[in-house]
């Protein structure tokens, strides 16, 4: 039998035996084994990440069921693996068998999913200490999250989320990162469908909450912006009195998300926070004055000055020094898709990471207000917002709308929703705009597209890619960077 415990008795499980079964309402398959003998020193739900000492969780998905991989698991030195239920009965000899060659404990609970998340929230209540920072919201919650984390890690130990981590197994297996020395944990919360920001919040308890909007984003599984809304307020669900909610003040959702907070509320915008003398310095961000210190925000655009409002409140909140507030935001730097710069002959603003309505308004504007040099050119190159449903084509119309009023001298759609766009609103397109549509987003139309950009950008043009994930535009990254066009 392959000993787990003998490689890593110097370290300390995460929870005892008797804390995880009590935290996940399980049962042990075999023998329960002595707290002594337990072990487990991280938590994962792909048995491809297992290290030794992990404790997997394999998840259920609509195409796919992680118990198929609970061997591969135990050869990659799991130590403790749960079971759903369900699946008990027919994984029982194969669970007696792994137990015969390696010492791994199998803990059956109702719902693997639902075993992670209590798991998680019983690992959180394990630091009482902790200040924990909760942040949703329709856009800027990474950005948000990375601003605030920045600023308080000038004073404190500060663990967070990885990139955005934020979904109903994201943030659970975020918070397992949580070590005795830190002080501050910053974490988003993600949604994708309904009741989801309420289990996260039921994980984390955040003592400090915050919105960073109301927007479209998910409005095709959510149905509307009253529903969105509804869902990113559970992120207070778990207020007892003593929390504190940051409401943005500017958000016409303001008063819906501040009624029955048990709680104090804070609403933010610059002029709570201190900020004055606003003046975008274009790709390179934004300049304000911060009290009597000038600061620079590296991360252009007006949503990204927005999300820095809400970080710049929560430190006041905290008495962080003026001083630790500047030298975080200027430390900040842009995340993979988000308003990220890729500078060179052709000036590329890789903002693909995610779409929606809102974002891309923001998005064109910024563009729109960019000056530029005679003979410098803007192309815009632009990819269905996704999870739209039927509010899709009037939201793309209205994108390609302002898209035309952007002052680009060339349009490319990449999608069907932006194509037909493009389609109906042709009597508005002036004959200085050069228009190209593309109904896919394969690789084979990703090679076209690149062959248009040739055609269209000059050396010191600057090319906006903006479009949902799924849409992969960073694709066309290469072939503008590396002098391909």
């Amino acid at each position: 039998m392959v000993s787990i415990q003998n490689q890593c008795q110097q370290k300390q499980t995460l929870l005892s035996f008797s804390e995880t079964l009590r935290a996940v309402s399980g049962r042990c398959l075999y023998a329960p084994k002595p707290d002594n003998q337990f072990f487990f020193s991280s938590v994962v739900t792909d048995s491809r990440d297992v290290t030794t000492g992990a404790l997997f969780v394999p998840l259920i998905g609509e195409h796919l069921d992680g118990h198929r991989f609970i061997v591969p698991a135990a050869e990659n030195g799991a130590s403790v693996i749960f079971i759903d239920q369900e699946s008990c009965d027919c994984l029982e000899t194969v669970a007696r068998e792994i137990r015969e060659q390696y010492e791994v404990t199998f803990i059956v609970v109702r719902n693997t999913l639902h075993a992670l998340q209590a798991l998680a929230a019983a690992y959180v209540r394990k630091f009482p200490s902790l200040v924990k920072i909760g942040i949703t919201g329709s856009s800027g919650k990474t950005t948000t999250k990375e601003l605030i984390a920045a600023i308080l890690s000038r004073k404190y130990p500060v663990v967070m989320n990885e990139g955005n981590l934020n979904s109903e197994t994201g943030l659970p297996l975020s918070v397992f990162k949580i070590k005795p020395e830190h002080r501050i944990g910053v974490f988003e919360l993600g949604m994708n469908r309904k009741g989801e920001i309420a289990e996260l919040a039921s994980v984390l308890c955040p003592d400090i909450a915050v919105v960073t909007n109301i927007g479209s984003a998910h409005i095709g599984i959510l149905g509307s912006r009253d529903a969105i809304a509804y869902e990113k307020k559970q992120i207070f669900s778990q207020f007892t009195g003593s929390q504190t909610a940051f409401i943005p003040s500017g958000d016409d959702y303001n008063e819906f998300l501040a009624e029955n907070v048990s709680g104090k509320i804070i609403r933010y915008d610059s002029s709570i926070n201190g900020i004055s003398g606003i003046v975008p310095v274009g790709l390179a961000g934004t300049d304000f004055m911060l009290g009597d210190l000038p600061v620079r925000l590296p991360l252009p655009g007006v949503g990204n000055l927005h999300d820095t409002f809400a970080a710049v409140a929560v430190a006041a909140y905290l008495k962080i020094p003026h001083e630790d507030i500047k030298a975080g935001i200027e430390s900040v730097k842009p995340l993979f898709g988000r308003s990220q710069i890729v500078s060179g002959d052709v000036t590329v603003i890789q903002d693909c990471y995610n779409a929606n309505p809102d974002s891309m308004e923001q998005a064109l504007d910024f563009v729109r207000c960019l000056d530029v040099v005679p003979n410098q050119k803007k192309i815009l190159v632009l990819g269905d917002m996704l999870e739209l449903g039927c509010s899709a084509g009037e939201a793309h119309s209205k994108i390609f709308a302002k898209a035309v009023s952007a002052d680009a001298s060339c349009i490319i759609c990449i999608g069907s929703e932006m194509n037909r766009a493009a389609s109906n609103n042709k009597a508005i397109i002036p004959d200085n705009i050069n228009v190209y549509c593309f109904n896919d987003a394969d690789d084979a139309a990703i090679e076209q597209i690149a062959a248009v950009l040739k055609t269209e950008v000059t050396p010191g043009d600057v090319v906006l890619l903006k479009g949902s994930r799924g849409m992969r535009l960073e694709r066309l990254t290469p072939f503008i960077a590396r002098g391909a066009v």
